[in-house]
């Protein structure tokens, strides 16, 4: 399978680290998040029901800048092959 080694910035993960840690933060964008900032290592890869949640947050209605950010960027990181 192939590898995309691509790692999230440290501007996109210091603000899934604000989100991380805001308590009135959702679920979803705390799971788009954790997702994010697991990805600092290039060896992390996003998985496919990620890549489902991301691309709702991307393309989605009613989604904030910061979520379509770090959906983006979670996205940018998915398998190419999928």
């Amino acid at each position: 399978m192939p590898r995309n080694n691509k790692r999230t910035s440290s501007k996109i993960a210091s603000e899934a680290s604000r989100t991380l840690r805001n308590p009135r933060a959702s679920a979803r964008a705390k799971s788009l998040a954790g997702s994010a900032l697991s990805q600092r290592d290039p060896k992390k890869q996003t998985g496919k029901a990620m890549e489902r949640k991301a691309a709702k947050a991307v393309f989605g209605r009613g989604t904030s800048a910061s979520m379509r950010r770090t959906g983006g960027s979670v996205l940018s990181q998915s398998n190419k092959s999928r």
